[in-house]
C-alpha cells in the first residue's frame, strides 16, 4: 500500500527557512554541470534510461515527492554513489558491478532518494550554522576568559576553544548518523512500496562490510558517505523480519546493463575472456545477458564477424528486446552493412519509439549510408518529442554542418536547426550535450567500440 509522502516521519525540518527548493535544484543543477565537464558522467543511453525506470518506480511508489527525480551512471569503478540537491542521484558503475540482484541497486536507490526526500543537504546547511554559532560562542568565552586576572585564565581559554571545536564536529557526526538512519528507515519504506525483496538492504550492507573488514588504507567512497555499522545491519534484519517473505526476479534489464557495463571493463580481450569463461563455466545470473555481454565485448574488439555469430545464438534464446535491436544495429553498422543497419533501427524504433539509443543511432546510419535529408527529418521529429534533449540538439547541428561540407540539401537540416532553435530551454540542453559527450561529433557514434574513459577500471 503506498505511503504519501506527507505521513513519513522527519527529524523536524529546519531546511525550509534556508534553502528553498527552486535553490536546491539549482544548486543539484550547478554539482550535474560539474561533473559533466570532468568526463565522469557516463554518456550511455541504456545504462541512463534503465536507472532512470528503476529509479523513478521507487519514487512513485510514495507519493509526494518534491522533485522530478535524475539518476545517472559515473564512469567510476570505484564503489559510490550520492544524491545531490534538487533531485538528482548518481551510481558509480562500480557499485552496479558490486549489486548482485536488483533489489540490492533498488535499495541503494532507496537509500538516496530519502537523502533528497527529506533534504538532507538543506538541514545540513542549517546544522552546520548551529555549529557555527555554537562555536562562536565558545570562543567568545575563551576572549573572556583570557582578560581574567586568574593566574589559571590561559588554561581556561585553551579549553574553551576545545569545547567550540568539540561542540562544532559532534553536531556534524550527529546529524550525519541521524540522516543516515532516516535514510535507511525511509529508504526501506520505498523499497516495500515498491515491490522489491526487503532483505536486499541488509544483504548489501552485510557484503560491504565483510569486504572492508580486512581491507587496510582508504575504505570505498560509499562506506566513507553511508557507514556501515553493525546497528545499521541489526535495523535493517529487524525491519525485513516484519514483512512477509517474498521473492522478487530479476529483470532482464538489470541483469543485460550489468553485462554491458561489465563489457567495458578491462581492455576488450579482458572483456572477451570474462564472458567466454562465464558462458563455459556458466558463472552467470542470466545466460541471455551473458551472450549479451560477449556481443558487446567482440563489438569493442572490432571483431565484427564473430559478434554477428554470436548476436544469431543470443537472437534464438532471447526475446525480443530493445538493447538487442540496438547492439544488432551497431553490429550491422560499424560492419559497413548499412541497409541491413537502417531497416533494423526502423523496426526496432516502430516497437520502441522512446529508446533513446535507437533515437541516437538510427540518423547515424542514414548519414553513414548518404541520407542526411533523411536523417535531419527524423532528428526534427524528435525535438518535437523531446526538446531539452542535448544530445539531440548536439545532432541537429552536426547535421546541419555536415550538410553544409557536402552537395546535400540543405532544406531540412535548416529545418532542424530552426527546430533546435525554437525549443524550450534549446540552448540549455546543447550545453549540457557537449559538457556530457564532448568527444563525439555524432551522440550516437561508436558507442561500443570503446569503453568510456574510468569505466574500464585497472
Amino acid at each position: 500500500m503506498a505511503l504519501a509522502q506527507s505521513n513519513l516521519p522527519e527529524l523536524g525540518d529546519p531546511s525550509g527557512a534556508d534553502m528553498s527548493a527552486q535553490q536546491e535544484r539549482k544548486l543539484g543543477e550547478s554539482v550535474i554541470r560539474q561533473i559533466r565537464l570532468s568526463g565522469a558522467y557516463l554518456s550511455d543511453p541504456e545504462v541512463n534510461g534503465y536507472l532512470n525506470e528503476l529509479g523513478n518506480r521507487l519514487v512513485t511508489a510514495i507519493p509526494g515527492a518534491p522533485f522530478d527525480f535524475e539518476f545517472f551512471a559515473v564512469a567510476d569503478p570505484s564503489i559510490n554513489a550520492f544524491a545531490l540537491p534538487g533531485g538528482y542521484v548518481g551510481v558509480n558503475v562500480g557499485l552496479i558491478l558490486l549489486t548482485q540482484t536488483e533489489s540490492e541497486l533498488a535499495s541503494v536507490l532507496a537509500h538516496e532518494i530519502s537523502h533528497v526526500t527529506q533534504h538532507h543537504i538543506a538541514r545540513s546547511v542549517a546544522t552546520q550554522k548551529d555549529a557555527m554559532l555554537a562555536s562562536l560562542a565558545a570562543l567568545a568565552a575563551a576572549v573572556v576568559a583570557s582578560r581574567s586576572s586568574a593566574s589559571n585564565s590561559g588554561q581556561m581559554a585553551q579549553a574553551a576553544i576545545a569545547s567550540a571545536q568539540g561542540i562544532a564536529i559532534q553536531m556534524q557526526i550527529n546529524f550525519t548518523r541521524q540522516n543516515e538512519q532516516e535514510a535507511d528507515r525511509i529508504g526501506f519504506q520505498r523499497l516495500d512500496a515498491a515491490g522489491f525483496d526487503v532483505t536486499a538492504m541488509a544483504t548489501l550492507m552485510e557484503r560491504l562490510q565483510r569486504a572492508t573488514r580486512f581491507v587496510e588504507g582508504s575504505a570505498p567512497s560509499y562506506l566513507r558517505d553511508h557507514p556501515v555499522t553493525y546497528e545499521r545491519i541489526a535495523e535493517a534484519q529487524a525491519r525485513a523480519q516484519s514483512k512477509p517473505f517474498r521473492q522478487i526476479k530479476d529483470s532482464l534489464d538489470f541483469n543485460m546493463v550489468r553485462a554491458l557495463v561489465r563489457s567495458y571493463q578491462g581492455t576488450p580481450r579482458d572483456a572477451i575472456l570474462f564472458f567466454e569463461d562465464a558462458i563455459a563455466e556458466k558463472k552467470y545470473n542470466d545466460a541471455i545477458a551473458a551472450r549479451y555481454g560477449l556481443v558487446a565485448s567482440l563489438l569493442r574488439a572490432e571483431n565484427f564477424k564473430r559478434a554477428q555469430t554470436e548476436l544469431a545464438i543470443l537472437e534464438k534464446s532471447a526475446p525480443a528486446h530493445p538493447m538487442i535491436d540496438a547492439m544488432a544495429g551497431q553490429v550491422l553498422m560499424q560492419s559497413g552493412q548499412l541497409p541491413a543497419a537502417i531497416a533494423r533501427y526502423e523496426s526496432a524504433l516502430a516497437r520502441y519509439p522512446a529508446k533513446m539509443q535507437l533515437v541516437y543511432d538510427y540518423p547515424e546510419a542514414l548519414l553513414k549510408n548518404k541520407q542526411p535529408d533523411k536523417a535531419a527529418r527524423f532528428v526534427a521529429e524528435q525535438l518535437q518529442h523531446y526538446p531539452s534533449d542535448g544530445p539531440l540538439h548536439l545532432l541537429a547541428r552536426a547535421l546541419v554542418r555536415r550538410a553544409r561540407q557536402t552537395d546535400a540539401p540543405a532544406s531540412a537540416p535548416g529545418r532542424v536547426l530552426r527546430v533546435a532553435g525554437q525549443s524550450p530551454g534549446g540552448g540549455r540542453a546543447v550545453r549540457a550535450g557537449r559538457e556530457g559527450d564532448r568527444r563525439r561529433f555524432l551522440p550516437g557514434f561508436g558507442r561500443r567500440k570503446q569503453a568510456p574513459r574510468d569505466a574500464r577500471g585497472a
